[in-house]
């Protein structure tokens, strides 16, 4: 489980690019106050504001952030959490405690947990491609 970004809904989408640029990672977190409200990717940046938006300059992470977030709390066990990413066919599932982020778990952390043996661990815990 990584240590989650988290930015407020009403910042800009450049901002999270580049937070997922300068920490290796592709999600941030959606906050309103300090509850999660939505969870950005990478792909969404792609497909929801290049290419989606007229003006990027406007352009906010509750503009593409995905809403209806799965999550998983921090005492459910890994085979929980990749079961519930399985089911709802996603590859990045926030851990939250009463209403608060505290981590990500990732299809590669998830992989690295569960068979470190496996060529998706091995990829996931290879170095990043700067």
């Amino acid at each position: 489980m990584s240590q989650p970004v988290a930015l407020p809904a009403d910042t800009p989408v450049r901002q999270a690019a580049q937070a997922m640029r300068d920490k290796d990672i592709g999600d941030v977190l959606v906050l309103d106050g300090d509850r999660l409200a939505g969870i950005v990717t990478d792909r969404d940046i792609v497909i929801r504001a290049v290419a989606g938006q007229d003006n990027l300059a406007d352009c906010r992470l509750r503009d593409v952030c995905s809403s209806q977030v799965v999550t998983v709390s921090p005492d459910e066990d890994a085979d929980t959490a990749i079961s519930r990413m399985a089911r709802n066919a996603v590859r990045r599932i926030p851990v939250v405690d009463n209403g608060r982020p505290i981590g990500v778990l990732s299809l590669g952390d998830a992989a690295i947990e569960h068979d470190p043996n496996s060529v998706l661990s091995e990829i996931s815990a290879a170095e990043g491609d700067r």
